[in-house]
């Protein structure tokens, strides 16, 4: 694991970070893929867990929820507009459904449906972490932000990486994967609002430049 912030890791992944999973004292936050599992059991051996906390549920990053909440007796938490996807009632991903990745996506990388044992909404607090809902990208999607050093972990609401290159790169999150636009856009201006120091996406390394954050927030469109 890389120690990112007080507290805060980032598991391991090779050859660079693309699918993030952190682990905020003793929360899992985020689950990968199926295929993740064995790097994620490795990462978190002889680690004390109290739960898991998803910033949204899609197969990349619900992947290994189930398991790691069956094998450390924990309860899984997400926001409770994607409590029903996570339990099997409606589609994980709903934008896009019959794109070919999307399907594949959802052969290869999703999760089974499990029981939420926590349900988030606005305000709650995880691992010293403030709940903050950034619908969007995901119906459910919520960035956790602490306010002592205004580190946020904000899931798919925005991506640092290329995804034909792999890259570092601050984009929007694609339109194939994401239900609303729009809507995940004033998500993004939320996440500015909150004023982080240091910004822990989803996808690619951490955030660090936040004035490059800030002019990337100041062109998107209306």
């Amino acid at each position: 694991m890389k120690q990112l912030a007080p507290g805060v890791w980032r598991l391991k992944e090779l050859p660079a970070p693309s699918i993030n999973i952190y682990l905020a004292e003793d929360v899992l936050i985020d689950a990968g893929r199926t295929w993740d599992r064995r790097r994620v059991f490795a990462e978190i051996e002889g680690r004390e867990l109290s739960a898991v906390a998803l910033t949204h549920v899609h197969p990349d990053h619900q992947g290994v929820a189930r398991d790691v909440c069956e094998a450390r007796g924990i309860p899984l938490a997400c926001h409770a507009d994607d409590v029903a996807a996570m339990e099997g009632k409606r589609p994980i991903q709903e934008a896009a459904p019959g794109n070919v990745f999307n399907r594949l996506i959802h052969r290869f990388w999703e999760g089974p449906p499990y029981e939420v044992g926590r349900v988030l909404r606005e305000g709650d607090e995880v691992a010293g972490f403030r709940v903050v809902h950034a619908p969007g990208h995901a119906r459910g999607e919520v960035i956790f932000f602490r306010e002592s050093d205004r580190v946020a972990i904000c899931g798919d609401v925005i991506r640092n990486m290329s995804y034909a290159t792999g890259r570092p790169m601050l984009a929007e999150p694609p339109p194939i994967f994401t239900y609303d636009p729009a809507e995940n856009r004033r998500s993004i201006r939320k996440l500015a609002g909150l004023d982080p120091t240091l910004i822990l996406p989803g996808h690619g390394p951490a955030v660090t430049d936040v004035a490059s954050f800030e002019l990337f927030v100041a062109a998107l469109p209306d």
